[in-house]
Parts: structure tokens; sequence; C-alpha cells
């Protein structure tokens, strides 16, 4: 029984692949031989814990079909390394690209999980020489890793966290280089209700990283949200009881339609 008023719990979102893919996106799966809006993003893009996620709000509103490829803790290594995803979005009369945290993605310091991009798999040894101290067989996912660098040494950690920094850039920009269509970029900023540091989303993601690639891109929609718990937006939310602390911090389904609606106000000029 859902937590809430939702019809399915999130065991029963229908995911899918599309072609040779091996990440697992917001199904049902979609014909790709027509024209569509591809929607590239993580998990408030793939709408955890909600029956209708935003792009579907979208496609009602313009009337043209819109794909959602977004995955649960996907990250731009998702899409970057998945041939079958970019060929998707470069395909697409227009690519929407959610701007991702700059901490999930492989890099000179260290390997992340190639599709649920949050999980640390493990350090390289310019990480293991920048802080030989550091046991990091202790870390599972790279939020808990970063902020316990961040913590033990601020000065040391900026030589990663530069690192991470212009490494997002440059994929970033590699791959919105590669669409066809039009590429917008949806920049979903909000605050994580944690302790530590880097609840601030998306992580290590700066105006300035953002600003070079407006250049690249036809529109960057920029919106400030604010997640579930923090906006009493739970009721509505396809949730089981014990998933209800996780379903706080994700988007509401009143959050997910404003989404939609700024999204779809704004592609109206696009297409």
């Amino acid at each position: 029984m859902s937590y809430a008023t939702g019809n399915a719990s999130a065991s029963d979102v229908e995911n899918c692949r599309y072609g040779g893919s091996r990440l697992s996106v917001r199904g049902p799966e979609r014909p790709l031989d027509q024209p569509y809006l591809a929607f590239l993003g993580s998990t408030e893009v793939y709408g955890r814990f909600i029956d209708t996620p935003f792009p579907e709000d979208v496609e009602k509103l313009l009337g043209i079909p819109c794909v959602n490829f977004a995955a649960v803790n996907g990250g731009l290594d998702s899409y970057f390394f998945d041939a079958t995803l970019r060929d998707a979005a470069a395909n697409a009369d227009v690519a929407i690209v959610q701007v991702m945290g700059a901490q999930n993605l492989s890099n000179e310091f260290f390997k992340v999980h190639p599709r649920r991009n949050d999980r640390f798999l493990c350090a390289h040894p310019q990480l293991l020489a920048l802080f030989p101290e550091v046991d990091f067989t202790e870390f599972h996912f790279n939020r808990h890793l970063l902020s316990h660098l961040a913590g033990l040494d601020p000065e040391r950690f900026m030589v990663l966290q530069k690192h991470l920094q212009d490494t997002w850039v440059t994929r970033m920009r590699e791959m919105v280089r590669g669409f066809a269509g039009e590429v917008v970029l949806l920049w979903l900023r909000y605050s994580l209700n944690l302790s530590g540091s880097f609840a601030q989303e998306p992580v290590l993601v700066t105006q300035e990283m953002v600003g070079t690639l407006c250049a690249e891109v036809t529109d960057v929609i920029e919106l400030d949200v604010a997640t579930a718990g923090e906006a009493d937006d739970v009721a509505g939310m396809a949730v089981e009881p014990q998933d209800l602390q996780s379903a706080q911090l994700m988007l509401g389904p009143r959050e997910q339609h404003r989404i939609a609606c700024s999204v779809a106000e704004r592609l109206q000029v696009v297409i």
C-alpha cells in the first residue's frame, strides 16, 4: 500500500532499456522513429516516487512526444559513455539535459559506477597520493567521500574540486556539441537537509561553469525548487512507509508540475 495518495509504489514504475544501452531508464519504452523531445537527467527528471514525472506533463502541454531517458542516481557519465542514449538525444528535435552534479563522474582521482554514478568504486593513484592517510575502502558514495576529504584538509581538497569541475565542463561541452538538434540545459537548484558538506544540489556546479556552456546550447532554464519534505509536498507521492525519509528528499508532485509548466513555456520559444 502506498504511504500517500499515489496509485503505485516505486517498485511498480515501469523501467526500460533502449537498444544496446545498459542503463535502466523511466518507461514505458517510447518509439524513436518520429519527432520527439529527449529528457536526460537523474532522479529529479526520472521522478522517483512520482506517478507522472514532469516530462509527461510537458508532453501534454506541448502536444509533442517527450521521451524520458532519466535514471535514478544517474549522472553525466551515465549518458556521456552510453553511445545508444547519446545517439537518441542527438536525434531528438530538442535535448533537455539536466545540470547534474560534478561529484558523480569518473576522473583522474577516482572511478564511479558507470550507471549509478553516485557510487564510489575505487581511488586512483593520484587520490592515494593526495590523501595518503585515508582508507578509501570505507567509502561507498561520492558525497560521503568528498565531505570527508573536504573536512580533513580543505586546501588539498581544492585540488580535487577544481579537477572535478574542469572535467565536468569538458565532458558537458563535448556531449552537447554532439547533439544535432537544439539543446536546453535544465538547472534545478535546491538544498538537502543533510548534515555535513555538499547539501546543495547540483553538487560543485557554479554559475561560471554553466556560463561556459551558454555558447553551446540554445537556452538554460534555471529553477530554484524545493524537496517534498521542505515544501510539504509528500501527499500524492507513491511511496511505502519505509521509504518516506527518502521520499522527503525528492521533488514532490506539485513541484514536478511547476517544473513542467516552466519548461513547457520556455520550450515553446525553442520549438
